[in-house]
């Protein structure tokens, strides 16, 4: 009887620390410019889209110079062209580079060298005042 109560009042002792120490977010406390960067680069490269929904502003503009057109996409249109691609894994060398950053927002270069072509994605993340989410994204295909 004596082993049993040490083992639950170990079990519990092990709980009441867990639970001490877990991490609770406020509203956009996890949402960094690392986070928001890393989780583009995840969607893009790897088609894991968990949390691109919640880094991306309501009215992130995604633009693409394809030759000398311009295309224009809504937030509800990339997302519905990664979930086509959800979960494949792009064949390509991705590097970052920051081009302007401050308190307020970032410019992110985000370069994406496949067999043949780059893509050069200028990421702009802001701080929304709700964490840093990712308001325009601009590619350029070289």
């Amino acid at each position: 009887m004596k082993t049993l109560k040490s083992i639950v009042l170990g079990l519990a002792l092990l709980i009441v620390c867990g639970v001490a120490k877990a991490n609770i977010y406020t509203d956009g406390e996890n949402l960094t410019q690392d986070y928001a960067i890393s989780t583009y680069i995840d969607a893009m490269t790897h088609g894991k889209l968990k949390g691109l929904n919640e880094v991306l502003d309501s009215d992130v503009k995604f633009s693409m110079l394809r030759g000398k057109t311009v295309l224009n996409f809504t937030r509800n249109e990339m997302l519905e062209s990664l979930n086509a691609s959800k979960n494949v894994e792009q064949e390509c060398t991705t590097t970052t580079s920051v081009v302007e950053s401050n308190e307020a927002m970032a410019v992110i270069k985000v370069d994406m060298q496949f067999q043949g072509f780059l893509r050069s994605n200028m990421v702009t993340v802001t701080n929304t005042g709700k964490g840093w989410k990712i308001t325009n994204v601009y590619s350029i295909f070289k």
